[in-house]
């Protein structure tokens, strides 16, 4: 796995749509219980609670979307000492009412940590511009929440049961990987390879995206285990796939400036 930190493709016009998708994340996630824990201190059973109760109002739960009706029962926020002493979140009926569909736009805007913040808003800094430079800002904005919708609606069909939240903007970035790869095969990808001692290299895209989505493949398809915890592999294959698809109608349009050609 390598880390893109830039790419030598220009632009013709200003990202405006990219930028503003950056900033609301990064918004957003401050305003959330998550911002507020760093991952060096310990965090008390009652912000575990608030965090959790949280993420059950706001995400996108598959147990909901596939039978588009919320919870009956969900975490209130509260600890509670239950029997023999074990220490756990209080479940209820829920004080609010949640419409499962706009749960996946909410869903789009929400991050787990710093990490998965950080590491999202990367991807979409560094390949988000030229799809957006291609698409135009309308139909880029449209192809970003048709691709995060789609990665999080067939997640949940595959996973039809299950209530564990599902949180992220990866599903729709992984829609604009697709689309980049589709686009810009040859760009110049300035990436840090980890085995490597983190020197950073000149990759080209198609290398640096294919095998981001053969990890994510792999992973999704139980052929490998990843330690990076509970994460939804499936939506980034899904959501790559979609954008790679929706890209190719237009490969045979004039590239923007700048961009590499054969002679």
């Amino acid at each position: 796995m390598v880390i893109p930190v830039h790419d030598v493709l220009p632009v013709r016009r200003t990202p405006w749509v990219t930028y503003a998708l950056i900033a609301i994340n990064v918004v957003v996630f401050l305003l959330t219980p998550a911002a507020r824990s760093t991952g060096v201190q310990a965090t008390s059973v009652t912000q575990l609670c608030q965090q959790e109760a949280f993420y059950d109002r706001y995400s996108a739960i598959p147990a909901e979307l596939t039978h588009d009706q919320q919870l009956a029962r969900v975490p209130t926020g509260t600890a509670a000492v239950g029997r023999g002493g074990a220490v756990g979140c209080l479940v209820g009926p829920p004080s609010y009412h949640k419409i499962p569909a706009l749960s996946v736009l909410y869903a789009m805007f929400l991050h787990g940590g710093w990490l998965h913040l950080l590491g999202n808003m990367l991807f979409l800094w560094v390949f988000g511009n030229n799809v957006e430079d291609r698409l135009g800002r309308v139909r880029f904005a449209l192809f970003y929440l048709v691709c995060g919708y789609a990665a999080a609606y067939v997640f949940a069909l595959a996973n039809a049961n299950s209530t564990q939240p599902l949180i992220g903007a990866s599903g729709a970035i992984a829609g604009v990987l697709g689309a980049y790869l589709v686009l810009y095969p040859r760009a110049r990808v300035w990436s840090l390879v980890p085995f490597l001692l983190f020197i950073p290299l000149r990759l080209p895209a198609w290398l640096v995206l294919g095998m981001w989505f053969v990890l994510q493949w792999v992973y999704s398809a139980g052929y490998a285990v990843s330690d990076a915890g509970s994460v939804a592999y499936l939506a980034h294959v899904v959501g790559f796939v979609l954008g790679a698809l929706l890209a190719i109608p237009l490969r045979g349009r004039r590239p923007p400036v700048g961009y590499p050609v054969r002679r």
